[in-house]
């Protein structure tokens, strides 16, 4: 507690001698524009044919989010996977779908790993992020969108920031555990259509932080080793006008090294592995209007990847292994969307990836794979209904050297969503929804040395969601409260999973799973006073997610791994003219390691208490935010993955300064 309080007085020290040099300042500027922006957002979650969350970076900003890991924990219906610290792997499973059926998509374009077929997602830094948006289902109602963002169960979309003026944003971390960052953001904006935007980001942390381990009794203290990270992003995007379209284009690098952290036991504290990653991207969208029929639309992304890993041991003969992954892809997508009448809209988009893989490993089978997606969407909004239907058309084609492949695969998908507003305003909203999604095995699961399998089918799903969600909004004290509560059933079939053969372990489709469950939130705004706002969040996730493969084996009907039955969150902020205030509770129910639910593989619930605290100034016409975050405030030591241990409390400090 002691240092708990150090830190608070810490920065409440910053934040006086602040104000002292400061001009005086109406905090009711700063307050009222972020409630009014978290307004502008709420009623796309409430209209929505599916659900859909988003959070805005003002949202963000107020909470003391540190990455998108941090953001997605707090919706419901969400399960983080997270292996420790600043550097360990972070992926996303919604609604029990696993984190391959999860897509990323930045700035519309889709973030693709055709070895893996997860993305890390503490490679995305916030500081020039407008907005995070979750769309479980159909993805969203925009049918405006590329093909490739149909064909994934959930989209997480992320859009970077575009301001309509010149601008600079500085910004310096630093926090527990050796965790510190920098980061600029630069906005040129002339009086012209045109603008350039230069975004850079560093990160290290050495990721030491203490650990108890529990074996019999006994109790054995140690600190987390192998866990560094250092890590910097580099981006420049330019936008321009363009006869009746607009251009948006960006190139990008990302570039980290870190430790891979083992799991931890009684005779093993640290792991001797590591892990380079390099990543160069270059992107371009154009779209435009032609006349009031016609919308257009064209990507086009160009995506070099590589991974260099090496594990040092006595079990190599060498005395360790490196092994080197190279991935290139080119991605290019074409779309129209048409009003044929008032309240219709038709689009067509047509997608195609050229995906190529090579590696040091001997034979290697260096697989090529030709994607391609074309989808068929329409939207008719009537006044009181309005539906939305897809039809996806998924092939993929590979050719491996000198070897085997998977044979051609080709799929049609279709979605339908309808939405009612039965009192015909924007009070109370009913949806339904359906779509079939699949995900075709990763080059990982096909090709990875002995454990690939050629004979792999696509995993498929079916997905179901019943919600309703309700919005009030007022001007003096209550100022808006949004409900939104669904229900849902998933069934995925041909589960990949890993089993073991006669001597060694191989992917194949041996699981069928049914999950039920279902989500709900509130998100309340009041005006305290004039300067005095309060905002309050909460969520809460029911999971019923079961193997039913094998009637006949011992974990029928158990809970899949990793997929708590119960979750939830809820966050408090108080916004006033002193020190702005937010608490964030995280809630996780019990889970289970392994497919079995005995005793021996239970995971206990946790939960996790932290609190943010910022300070806005201006000093002219330059701005000073300062920010204070204490994470895991009780130290209550808990693990997300089995025998990864997560950081106990820890700080951080944030200075940005604005002009």
């Amino acid at each position: 507690m002691q240092r708990i309080f150090g830190v608070l007085f810490a920065f409440m020290g910053l934040a006086s001698v602040a104000n002292v040099s400061a001009q005086e300042l109406d905090s009711l500027q700063y307050l009222l524009p972020e409630v009014d922006a978290v307004e502008v957002v709420l009623p796309v979650s409430a209209t929505s044919a599916a659900p859909v969350q988003q959070v805005s970076c003002e949202e963000m900003e107020r909470l003391g989010h540190d990455g998108v890991a941090d953001v997605l924990k707090y919706m419901s219906g969400v399960n983080v996977r997270d292996y420790g610290g600043v550097g360990g792997l972070k992926t996303v499973s919604v609604r029990g779908m696993g984190a391959k059926h999860t897509a990323v998509s930045y700035d519309g374009v889709v973030v693709s790993d055709a070895q893996s077929g997860v993305v890390d997602l503490g490679r995305f830094p916030l500081n020039n992020i407008a907005a995070v948006t979750l769309a479980m289902g159909l993805g969203g109602d925009d049918v405006m969108r590329s093909a490739r963002e149909y064909s994934s169960s959930t989209l997480l979309s992320l859009r970077t920031l575009s301001v309509g003026k010149t601008m600079t944003n500085i910004e310096l971390k630093g926090g527990s555990f050796g965790y510190a960052g920098a980061s600029l953001f630069h906005r040129y904006k002339p009086a012209g259509e045109w603008g350039l935007s230069f975004n850079g980001n560093y990160l290290r942390s050495d990721g030491m932080y203490p650990f108890e381990l529990v074996n019999s009794g006994l109790v054995t203290r140690a600190k987390r080793r192998d866990s560094d990270i250092n890590a910097f992003s580099l981006e420049a995007n330019a936008d321009a006008l363009l006869g009746a379209g607009m251009l948006d284009a960006k190139i990008g690098c990302y570039s980290s090294e870190r430790g891979l952290p083992g799991a931890v036991n009684l005779y093993n504290k640290e792991n001797r592995e590591r892990l380079w990653n390099r990543n160069v991207f270059a992107q371009a969208r154009y779209g435009c209007s032609i006349g009031d029929f016609w919308e257009l639309q064209a990507l086009f992304k160009y995506d070099y990847n590589y991974s260099r890993y090496r594990e040092v041991s006595a079990n190599y003969s060498s005395g360790e292994q490196v092994d080197i992954n190279i991935q290139n892809e080119m991605y290019a997508s074409l779309a129209a969307a048409c009003r044929p009448l008032q309240n219709l809209r038709i689009s067509f988009a047509a997608d195609a990836a050229y995906s190529m893989l090579e590696n040091n490993f001997e034979n290697s089978k260096a697989p090529r794979r030709f994607s391609s997606w074309l989808v068929a969407a329409a939207d008719y909004d009537l006044r009181r209904v309005r539906f939305t239907a897809s039809l996806l058309a998924t092939s993929v084609v590979d050719e491996v050297q000198g070897s085997e492949s998977m044979p051609s695969f080709f799929r049609v998908s279709p979605s339908f969503g309808v939405i009612v507003a039965p009192f015909g305003n924007d009070i109370l909203h009913v949806r339904a929804s359906v779509k079939d999604a699949c995900r075709v095995p990763t080059f990982a699961d096909l090709y990875y040395l002995r454990l690939g399998n050629v004979g792999l089918k696509p995993e498929k799903a079916t997905q179901c969601n019943v919600g309703a969600t309700l919005y009030l909004s007022g001007s003096g004290f209550f100022r808006n409260l949004t409900f939104t509560a669904d229900g849902y059933y998933n069934n995925v079939r041909d589960k990949i999973v890993a089993l073991p053969t006669m001597y060694i372990w191989r992917m194949m489709n041996f699981g069928r799973a049914d999950i039920w469950g279902a989500d709900a939130s509130v998100s309340m705004r009041l005006a305290l006073s004039k300067k005095v706002a309060l905002m309050l969040d909460a969520s809460y996730s029911f999971q019923y997610a079961v193997d039913v493969t094998d009637v006949s084996a011992k974990n029928y009907r158990h809970q899949l791994p990793y997929t708590p039955r119960h979750s939830g969150s809820f966050t408090m902020s108080l916004e006033n003219p002193i020190v702005n205030v937010s608490y964030l509770l995280s809630v996780v129910g019990e889970r289970y390691m392994l497919p079995q639910n005995t005793a021996n593989n239970r995971m206990p619930g946790y939960l996790e208490h932290s609190f943010s605290l910022n300070r806005s100034f201006v000093f002219g016409g330059v701005g000073l935010r300062l920010q204070a975050e204490l994470l895991n405030v009780t130290g209550k030591q808990y693990e997300v993955i089995k025998n990864y241990p997560m950081p106990g409390f820890q700080w951080r400090l944030s200075a940005r300064v604005n002009f």
